[in-house]
């Protein structure tokens, strides 16, 4: 699968190559439209290769200086930022249509029990720097995504250690939000949310997070995430081996009752 280092999307390309060939066409230098667009040269020539997402400035005056009658302005729809990384669209369909989710995570809360607050602080995080539009795109993909749960019919079932629990963060209130929310999560019917305490010692787990789903089909498929990849698997086989893998690190996470409680707790040391 993609990754996020993977080739620049084939609309930045292929947009770009329409400014540049409507620029020289109309006699008008990349000089010129940078000047006029408030841009750097290499800054106009990196979206013209397709390197930069070109910007809805940069159309706007183009089209204008080269007389193109909005046809580069009417590139603007394809060029808003993937909702998802490019490596995990696969697995956001699948996870749509899913009718169970079992989720571990070890290292911050999984994005369907994230506060709006905790997700731009994570999002803004990430090296490369994401843009602002592609924040806000991801953060209201989270958002929607979180709506899944609301079907009584579909199951979800998510482990966390305790260290994403004490991530120091953001202010001491929105902390506290986000635990708030992970209890109310925890009470619904069709969710329940486990933590592996610290003194559960070494577990499966610490190999990485991961995520199992099951279609209504009955599809079992895996999927696992690193730094710039996402595989998801449908092999049998492997399959299995992260179901085994998941049952042995939900029998040494607390019990959803458990876990109610120490979240709580958790929450009393912030208020402190």
């Amino acid at each position: 699968m993609a990754s996020e280092t993977s080739p620049p999307p084939m609309a930045w390309r292929y947009c770009g190559n329409q400014v540049k060939l409507w620029r020289e066409q109309a006699g008008v230098s990349r000089e010129q439209l940078a000047d006029e667009a408030g841009y750097g040269c290499e800054t106009v020539r990196s979206m013209e290769l397709g390197r930069r997402r070109p910007t809805i400035r940069l159309l706007q005056v183009a089209d204008q200086m080269c007389g193109a009658g909005g046809k580069l302005t009417a590139a603007e729809a394809f060029l808003k930022p993937e909702r998802f990384p490019s490596y995990s669209q696969d697995f956001m369909r699948y996870e749509a249509e899913a009718i169970a989710v079992c989720s571990y995570q070890a290292a911050y809360v999984p994005g369907l029990l994230q506060t709006e607050e905790y997700m731009r602080a994570l999002l803004a995080s990430r090296w490369p720097p994401l843009g602002e539009e592609t924040i806000e795109e991801r953060v209201a993909a989270r958002l929607d995504r979180q709506s899944l749960m609301d079907v009584q019919t579909r199951s979800f079932s998510f482990v966390v250690e305790e260290g994403a629990l004490r991530r120091a963060w953001g202010s001491i209130e929105g902390r506290l939000r986000q635990l708030s929310q992970l209890v109310a999560a925890g009470n619904r019917r069709n969710v329940t949310v486990q933590v592996m305490s610290t003194e559960g010692g070494f577990h499966p787990g610490l190999l990485g997070p991961f995520v199992l789903l099951e279609t209504a089909e009955h599809e079992h498929l895996a999927y696992e995430e690193g730094q710039a990849s996402g595989v998801l698997y449908a092999d049998p086989e492997k399959v299995s081996l992260f179901t085994r893998r998941h049952d042995m690190i939900a029998r040494r996470a607390l019990s959803p009752e458990q876990s109610a409680r120490f979240i709580g707790e958790l929450a009393k040391e912030l208020e402190r």
